[in-house]
């Protein structure tokens, strides 16, 4: 069977063929005779809106996508979308909903570390699957607790794999030794990317000469800007979301701080630009999913089909983890032969070299996926291609 999903995505003109011989028992939950539910449970409103809107877009084409083709197993995929503005109590409200009321088989995000995990108690209790394109936080899938979360998935790498690249990338591919960390003290997502860039930082031999925090919706970095600079670091690392990015690249810029900056996927939205000015992101980088510049042809394809839904513009890794989402999901409701959610659960759990947009990926024990990391530099306002590192 995954040899079957494996030809659907490289060629969707064989899709109706492979599609239309499959079937399966339908389920009274999560799906009727001819569709299966599955929840959107998105930030399409709030602070990192342009998240959710990227996926959201990366979602559609790929549903539009499968449904044309006959759908799976015979049975077309109905989105029913929430939005959880940005913030963890909707997040919650947003699955009390889709599980309760809606009955949907799986459900797709949130966008971000701290909305995903305020769903995944109810993932587990209810038994839905949750899939978040781009919570990268470990206690994600596994709890503080050190419990798998066992109904909750992802299809991005975890925050300590881009911290590890960004620190190593630094020292290796740049030769830098002295680093300051600048992090958003309220996220999980930036705290564990500081964590592991520091720590592996380190071990490659450099020297964290001073480390800053800031807090979501502050707006003026000046004074800490001023403090890190004092420190004459060769590099800082900035792991956060673009609403602060955007102005904190601006005024270290403004401030005369010209040394490399580097951030996360955090970092990608087109609102970036925007905040921080394209002169300003010069010589920046950013650990990120996949680049639209990669020229394998199944890539290609999903930029092309992208860039003519909507209206020229080139899909960011947002866009791609949303289209990457739904495959995987499809690909193992297509091998569990069921919508049944622990047959889709051991399914995914057995997910192996599947190839996606964003790298062919394999699962690991703690839902996590085995996926390389593409390096990008900011230039002129555009992502260019850097490296590849692979897990």
């Amino acid at each position: 069977m995954k040899k079957k999903w494996a030809k659907m995505f490289m060629a969707s003109a064989l899709l109706a063929g492979v599609l239309a011989g499959c079937s399966g028992a339908p389920k009274s939950s999560g799906s009727d005779s001819k569709t299966i539910k599955v929840g959107v449970n998105l930030e399409l409103s709030g602070g990192v809106a342009s998240y959710g809107e990227s996926l959201e877009n990366g979602v559609d084409i790929a549903v539009d996508e499968i449904n044309k083709a006959g759908g799976v197993k015979g049975k077309k995929l109905e989105l029913i979308k929430v939005d959880n503005k940005s913030e963890a109590a909707e997040a919650t409200n947003g699955i009390i909903k889709l599980t309760s009321q809606d009955k949907v088989t799986a459900i797709i995000g949130a966008a971000t570390s701290g909305n995903t995990v305020a769903q995944a108690q109810i993932a587990n209790d209810t038994k839905t699957i949750l899939l978040t394109p781009s919570g990268t936080s470990p206690n994600v899938t596994v709890g503080d607790d050190g419990k798998l979360n066992e109904f909750v998935f992802r299809t991005s790498y975890i925050d300590p794999f881009q911290g590890i690249v960004a620190a190593n990338f630094a020292v290796d591919k740049l030769n830098l030794k002295k680093a300051a960390i600048f992090a958003d003290s309220a996220s999980d997502y930036a705290k564990g990317l500081a964590s592991a860039f520091k720590a592996t930082f380190e071990k490659d031999g450099g020297k964290v000469v001073a480390e800053e925090a800031y807090v979501a919706k502050d707006t003026d970095f000046r004074a800490t800007l001023t403090r890190i600079k004092s420190k004459n670091p060769e590099f800082i690392f900035i792991p956060g979301y673009y609403e602060e990015v955007g102005l904190i690249v601006k005024q270290a810029r403004e401030l005369g701080i010209t040394v490399p900056l580097m951030g996360a996927d955090g970092w990608d939205s087109p609102k970036l630009v925007e905040l921080a000015g394209a002169d300003a992101l010069n010589n920046t980088f950013i650990t990120n999913h996949y680049t639209s510049e990669d020229p394998d042809k199944t890539i290609q394809k999903f930029v092309t089909t992208y860039k003519e839904k909507f209206n020229g513009e080139s899909p960011n890794a947002f866009n791609a983890l949303g289209y990457d989402t739904v495959y995987l999901l499809a690909d193992a409701i297509e091998r569990a032969g069921s919508t049944d959610s622990v047959k889709i659960k051991d399914a995914l759990e057995q997910t192996k070299d599947l190839s996606l947009i964003t790298g062919k990926i394999t699962i690991d024990k703690d839902h996590n996926p085995i996926k390389s990391a593409t390096v990008l530099e900011y230039k002129d306002g555009k992502q260019v291609f850097n490296a590849k590192v692979n897990p």
